[in-house]
């Protein structure tokens, strides 16, 4: 009896210890896998509330990801905030306007000494001026870049003038040399920039086309954006044409300046695209779009002077057939001297020149490149330079430049 009740016991719990052993390892194995989760471990939902009585619309919970993992939190949604500032459109910048901005010139020109005016007027103020004074007068005008004619014709008139009137007071001084390097910058000069759209012969409007040339270093490419936000200031529509397609990222430079006052920039997708090409496809674009004026960059290159000519003209050539050019501005560094003069004079022949833009005119000694620059290509200065800042480009104004120079 004993033998057979031992028997049974062993026969039923070798297969049970088993199966138990067996379960155990399996267990094990796939805690290892699951990183020591089970079916067990995954806690029951969490029950949605209830929504409140009489109200069926209440939302619902939002329901958990199946496929989130344990201790992870979901990915957060864009709140409706982001979402707006997305769809909302870049705020663009409002230029300063443009009456004043000479002002700041005079500012400056006056902090910084005026070379110029200061040396003129120290030597004319002395008690008798000798030929070593008269000497130094026309070194000092030289030096600052006015040129050989206009300075014999200054110096010849302020002694004319001091000689008969027997000037010797500071004021009488300093009022006759202003009156002699206004009348030597010419205030009688046109100035005006023309910019008003215009009508073929069949009376559909154009607009007004402004070509810009001059050597790359000069400032050309951001003349020409700042040139688009003194139009954007006056109330004119704009296009920019960024033709200057040989310098590498010049057509970037200038699509960011447009960018910044809401500018369109008509340009190439390749480098060295055809710049007359891409000139064509702006003012094309001006007319489709009916802007007032449509800006065209270019490319500087003075390394050969019949490339340049053959370029510049076949542009020229190009934009005349859809508008006819109403400016041709040429962008000169006023800090060059007689460099920058030799450079006039070749776009001068080149391009038909009929207005300079001087960039970098600030108190240094070279402001006497006004008067040079106009004597030698015969058009008037219609813009300067004054600084750095997107707001630095004014329309010139003689009396002004004059009396900054003679600022005390």
């Amino acid at each position: 009896m004993d033998q057979d009740l031992l028997n049974t016991l062993l026969a039923v719990g070798i297969p049970t210890v088993v199966v138990v052993t067996v379960g155990t390892l399996l267990v094990t194995l796939r805690r290892g896998r699951g990183g020591g989760t089970t079916t067990q471990d995954v806690p029951p939902p969490v029950p949605a509330p209830e929504a409140p009585f009489g109200d069926p619309q209440a939302p619902a919970a939002t329901p958990v990801p199946v496929d989130t993992a344990p201790g992870t939190a979901a990915p957060p949604e864009a709140a409706p905030d982001d979402v707006a500032e997305l769809d909302r459109p870049p705020v663009l910048e409002v230029p300063a306007p443009v009456a004043g901005r000479l002002t700041r010139l005079r500012d400056r020109l006056s902090r910084s000494g005026s070379p110029l005016g200061a040396r003129l007027l120290q030597v004319l103020s002395r008690d008798h001026l000798t030929e070593d004074d008269w000497d130094e007068l026309e070194e000092t005008l030289l030096l600052a870049d006015v040129g050989a004619g206009p300075t014999t014709e200054i110096v010849d008139a302020l002694r004319t003038r001091v000689r008969v009137e027997g000037l010797r007071e500071p004021g009488q001084v300093r009022a006759v040399l202003r009156d002699q390097l206004l009348a030597i910058v010419d205030p009688t000069l046109d100035r005006a920039l023309h910019t008003d759209p215009g009508t073929t012969a069949e009376g559909a409007a154009v607009p007004a086309v402004v070509l810009v040339v001059g050597v790359n270093g000069t400032g050309k490419t951001t003349t020409v954006g700042k040139l688009a936000r003194v139009l954007v200031a006056e109330g004119r529509t704009v296009v920019l044409g960024a033709a200057d397609t040989f310098r590498a990222a010049a057509a970037d430079q200038l699509e960011t300046w447009g960018s910044r006052v809401g500018v369109r920039t008509v340009r190439s997708d390749k480098d060295g695209a055809d710049p007359a090409s891409v000139a064509f496809d702006a003012v094309r674009t001006g007319k489709t779009e009916a802007v007032d004026v449509v800006l065209v960059d270019t490319a500087g290159r003075l390394q050969n002077k019949a490339g340049l000519m053959d370029e510049l003209g076949k542009i020229t050539r190009v934009l005349t057939r859809e508008a006819p050019l109403a400016e041709v501005l040429l962008v000169l560094d006023a800090t060059t001297g007689q460099n920058g003069l030799n450079q006039a004079r070749v776009f001068a022949e080149v391009a038909g020149v009929t207005g300079i833009v001087l960039t970098k005119l600030d108190g240094t000694a070279k402001g006497g490149i006004v008067v040079a620059v106009q004597r030698e290509l015969g058009v008037p200065v219609k813009l300067v330079g004054l600084g750095e800042g997107p707001d630095d480009l004014a329309p010139f104004d003689p009396e002004a430049f004059v009396d900054g120079l003679l600022a005390q």
